[in-house]
């Protein structure tokens, strides 16, 4: 195995034995499971169901959720066997690195610190809608300069009245302060919504079954089969997560036992409830008239359920909420494995001493997710975010099937079944999603490129721990 130049890769047995300033193992199987699924379950169920279901799939929404759970499976088998192999932090930079080469880690790496932190900042942009929303509905009304990016006034503002929107800005600042009491701390405020959030999810699957009405499921393709493969392009993105807890791997108590577990487990408990959600929600209200914005609350508002309306949108703030805590977490997860590696300066991966937590590099990105959040339209922001993580998934599936073949007899706690065949699916299933991504999109993919370009050959190839072993 070479070691020379930007493709030299990091040991396995060598990564095992990186110590960095030391995290706390802390989290058990059920906390890396809430992690997951705060990750995963969010704008997904709150309003994606109801936009898809509405314009592109009506019922077939289901089949929609279905086919984006099938290709996001067949990433997290392959996640889930690295993580039992590399139980350390970084996730898909780490095992890049370890399979790829340094540069392939790098940009792996490079890319997911941008679009874990543009996902924080989208989703603190959406929560801060909802809160706003809620608010006028207790006849509550807030400042106008506090309540959205410049720019970004509707019908009856008057425009230059906008001037931060300071609640997604709090929001992104607070879910980095919580990151920063300590592991133990921090899981335990994200597991405690995730189970508020579950509890939101099974109280109206609960009460919407009592209300469904099955002429509501014909036609079931009403935009055809295409409608419905469509509309998994679109889900995709909300049945993924896992990803990013799985960069908690050097913080939980038995990694090598556990992630992979959790991984399958948080994925699976998730689609169960994006299906049954879906069904309840198709057979409540004809596809045509499900509003695309607010789908469950208006939808019991309908049948005289305001009171649920109202727990409804709690619930999904409190649980769209749980998605920033797991992204901040994966990014600052990222960005101390590279900092830890020297193709970031080794600043960032000091930890508290206290705390045992990245707090430095946590604080650098919850801050500028705070500031793309209190300044960017959402459709800007939201446009830094899915082609690094499909991408990062590509590199994940890929590097599964090398070390399969090149190091069939390392210590696996869990194997990806169907080998090669489950992660060739993932690699086609990410880049046919790829494809749906916009010009503008690639071209501030492009930008972000050649700026890591930059960085790595102008610092990280020579700051490289790698590289000044080898000197």
């Amino acid at each position: 195995m070479t070691t020379q130049g930007v493709f030299r890769r990091k040991p396995i047995d060598q990564i095992a034995e990186d110590k960095g300033e030391g995290l706390t193992r802390t989290l058990g199987l059920w906390q890396l499971t809430a992690i997951g699924i705060g990750g995963i379950i969010g704008a997904g169920i709150f309003s994606l169901a109801g936009a898809v279901a509405n314009k592109t799939a009506g019922p077939a929404v289901l089949i929609s959720f279905l086919v984006a759970g099938v290709a996001s499976a067949a990433a997290a088998f392959s996640y889930a066997e690295f993580a039992g192999l590399i139980p350390k932090a970084g996730s898909a930079y780490t095992y890049g690195y370890a399979v790829l080469g340094e540069i392939v880690g790098w940009f792996i790496g490079w890319d997911l610190l941008l679009e874990y932190t543009a996902i924080v900042a989208v989703v603190a942009i959406g929560i801060s809608g909802y809160f706003t929303e809620l608010l006028s509905l207790l006849n509550i009304q807030l400042p106008q300069w506090m309540l959205g990016a410049p720019g970004t006034e509707g019908q009856g503002v008057e425009p230059g009245s906008y001037k931060v929107n300071l609640f997604a800005v709090v929001l992104c600042l607070l879910i980095a302060y919580v990151l920063n009491l300590g592991m133990k701390n921090a899981a335990r405020f994200e597991t405690t919504l995730v189970y508020l959030k579950v509890a939101v999810v099974l109280l109206v699957i609960g009460v919407g079954v009592f209300h469904i009405d099955t002429d509501n499921y014909n036609p079931f393709f009403p935009f055809g089969l295409s409608g419905a493969f469509t509309g998994a392009a679109t889900v995709f993105f909300a049945v993924f997560g896992y990803d990013a807890m799985s960069t908690a791997a050097e913080e939980s108590k038995d990694s090598q036992r556990h992630m992979p577990k959790a991984i399958i487990y948080s994925l699976a408990i998730s689609m169960v409830l994006y299906v049954l959600a879906c069904l309840v929600l198709t057979g409540m209200v004809n596809y045509k008239d499900v509003d695309a914005e607010s789908a469950f609350a208006t939808a019991f508002a309908d049948i005289g359920f305001h009171w649920l309306g109202i727990i409804i949108s709690v619930g999904a703030i409190l649980g769209i909420t749980t998605v920033l805590f797991t992204f901040l977490l994966g990014a600052a997860r990222v960005g101390y494995s590279m900092s830890r590696d020297g193709l970031l300066p080794q600043w960032f991966a000091k930890t508290h001493p206290v705390k045992h937590v990245p707090s430095r590099i946590t604080w650098v990105l919850g801050i500028a997710s705070a500031v793309i959040a209190g300044f960017l339209p959402i459709a800007e922001a939201a446009e830094l975010t899915n082609i690094g993580i499909l991408l990062a998934f590509v590199v994940v599936c890929i590097a599964v099937i090398v070390l399969r073949y090149k190091q069939p007899d390392l210590p696996r706690t869990f194997k990806t079944p169907g080998m090669p065949v489950v992660p060739i699916i993932g690699v086609i299933f990410s880049i046919w999603l790829i494809t749906f991504l916009t010009p503008e999109t690639w071209l501030r993919f492009a930008v972000w490129f050649v700026i890591g370009l930059v960085i790595y050959f102008a610092y990280s190839k020579r700051n490289s721990v790698m590289e000044k072993s080898e000197r």
